[in-house]
């Protein structure tokens, strides 16, 4: 059995959907540490969940990376623990400098709250470990500002080094502008850092981890992720 342990900010609404994934859907040990805490409670991985932490003022989570847990998350990722940051957790990691770019306005400038398709780019992430290469996962996405961003040497430094995990998609798995719901640049939906073991998407998969919620796709995060540290011997029997 393996911990999640789930931050949550003020304005984080998406932290019971991750703690339900992670204990009553896997089975494993979950638990809430608030953002004003410094300790992660012994996490063997680490969610930044969605929402509106600080009711996004400035920046989407310009205000939370502040939160006294980020060092703590930092601290974390440094020595190579497993952080997923799902939608609003995403657009902390870039706040807080442990994911490259920034998130923009949707280029519409309006807030989409649909189910889209994402392509699997990279399987050698915690994350994506059970998941094959050009997998098409159906997964819902909720935010206004998330037109991912990058300077062009960064982007193509994201390219050539494979750390782009997941892309919009259509159903058939082709890249399209049409299947780009934000306008993000080269269609990413999701990155990583270059260790690998920080990943970071706009689309929700605590919300497609069972059938009756419309997919349960999503689900092969988390599964992968069990896997990943059950292979490295972090998975406890009690």
């Amino acid at each position: 059995m393996i911990k999640f342990s789930i931050v949550v900010f003020p304005g984080s609404n998406c932290d019971h959907d991750a703690y339900h994934a992670a204990k009553h859907v896997l089975g494993q040990e979950a638990e809430f540490v608030w953002h004003k805490e410094t300790s992660l409670h012994g996490a063997d991985v680490v969610v930044l969940p969605g929402g509106f932490s600080h009711g996004d003022y400035l920046r989407t989570g310009a205000i939370a990376r502040f939160s006294p847990v980020m060092s703590a998350v930092a601290e974390f990722a440094r020595a190579g623990g497993p952080v997923l940051g799902i939608c609003n957790g995403f657009q902390i990691l870039c706040e807080a400098g442990l994911l490259p770019g920034a998130m923009l306005r949707n280029r519409d400038l309006k807030f989409h709250c649909e189910h889209v398709s994402i392509r699997v780019e990279q399987t050698d992430t915690p994350f994506t470990s059970r998941a094959s290469r050009g997998q098409v996962l159906r997964i819902p996405i909720a935010h206004g500002e998330g037109n991912y961003y990058a300077e062009p040497d960064v982007l193509a430094s994201l390219e050539s080094s494979g750390r782009v995990v997941f892309r919009y998609c259509d159903a058939r798995g082709q890249v399209t502008e049409a299947a780009n719901p934000n306008g993000s640049l080269h269609g990413i939906a999701g990155i990583c850092n270059e260790r690998r073991n920080v990943v970071g998407l706009m689309p929700h998969p605590e919300r497609a981890c069972e059938r009756p919620l419309g997919s349960a796709d999503g689900l092969v995060l988390f599964e992968s992720v069990v896997s990943s540290l059950a292979s490295h011997g972090a998975l406890r029997t009690a």
